[in-house]
């Protein structure tokens, strides 16, 4: 699906990446624990967050995420706007909670980027 979709799905508001809403996104990831994403979410993946600082968008960076979904009615800090527009990463904003959002896409064709852990990457 494509983040104009995602957008009508979650009515969400684009706060940055107007220029970007044409990309497909198959995958999404949700967590507010960056260790969490760079552990488990795969590169190209929709992150879902309630976290709002810039060590997100860094953290998204890394790891190629396609855009970042802030959740539960949260605003970006300006520095973190800033830096998701020097470094071309879309971050939109929805008033449901995570598990509704993740739900919402589910329910429409979006999966998330693995479905368990394996038994040794349970305790890390």
């Amino acid at each position: 699906m494509t983040l104009r979709e995602v957008k009508d799905i979650l009515e969400a508001e684009v706060i940055v990446g107007h220029d970007q809403l044409d990309k497909e996104v198959k995958t999404g990831f949700g967590a507010d624990l960056m260790s969490d994403v760079l552990a488990f979410a795969k590169p190209g993946s929709l992150l879902l967050t309630g976290l709002t600082n810039s060590q997100v968008i860094r953290t998204s960076d890394v790891l190629d995420i396609a855009a970042i979904i802030m959740v539960r009615g949260k605003r970006p800090s300006m520095e973190a706007i800033r830096l998701a527009e020097e470094l071309r990463i879309p971050i939109l904003a929805t008033k449901y909670i995570l598990f509704e959002t993740a739900g919402r896409l589910y329910s429409r064709g979006m999966v998330g980027c693995l479905e368990k852990v394996e038994e040794d990457r349970v305790n890390t």
